[in-house]
């Protein structure tokens, strides 16, 4: 009988830590704010409401524990809604969406102003920023914790910044070890 308990005990932590694994969501305003105070880069989900793979990316990746501590630990993690009708001020402009239908919220809507700046043309993307808040990279696709692994890595340590060919990348990409669950 209190080997059974136990079991059960362990079972609910377990559920209940994985549960409470979240990644700290900010504004892309406040992303830039703490940059100044504690610089790092910003990885940005780039997303839809009517989106099948971006809702993937939330439930699998970003649910991940190895993904959440990574991301909360080097990156200001920021939520944007890519059809949405948020006005956002960003590197001295005031992004919107001028086109923006009430009526198809949860629907296909226009393109924010901010997603065209940061060069998005699929969902989900998630656009990685360096320490002054300037765009590195659009990762196009839904991403596998391992998958999103290489990018955080690459990104964080700048090593993108020595490849300047294909090749290069593709050097990187088999020589890297994964070290992320799932």
């Amino acid at each position: 009988m209190r080997k059974l308990q136990f079991i059960l005990l362990l079972a609910l932590l377990t559920s209940v830590s994985s549960i409470a694994q979240k990644i700290n969501w900010v504004t892309l305003e406040e992303a830039v704010k703490l940059q100044k105070e504690t610089p790092k880069k910003i990885m940005m989900d780039v997303y839809t409401n009517w989106c099948g793979p971006c809702k993937m990316l939330d439930r699998n990746t970003f649910h991940n524990k190895d993904v959440v501590d990574y991301v909360n630990k080097y990156y200001y993690a920021v939520k944007f809604n890519a059809e949405g009708n948020e006005k956002i001020n960003y590197d001295g402009k005031t992004f919107t969406n001028p086109n923006y239908n009430p009526s198809l919220a949860n629907r296909r809507n226009s393109a924010h102003e901010l997603s065209r700046y940061f060069q998005v043309q699929a969902y989900p993307t998630i656009v990685f920023l360096d320490e002054n808040g300037k765009l590195i990279f659009p990762l196009r696709g839904y991403k596998t914790p391992v998958q999103l692994e290489l990018y955080l890595k690459m990104f964080k340590t700048d090593k993108h910044k020595e490849m300047d060919t294909q090749e290069k990348f593709n050097e990187y990409y088999k020589a890297f070890k994964p070290e992320f669950e799932g």
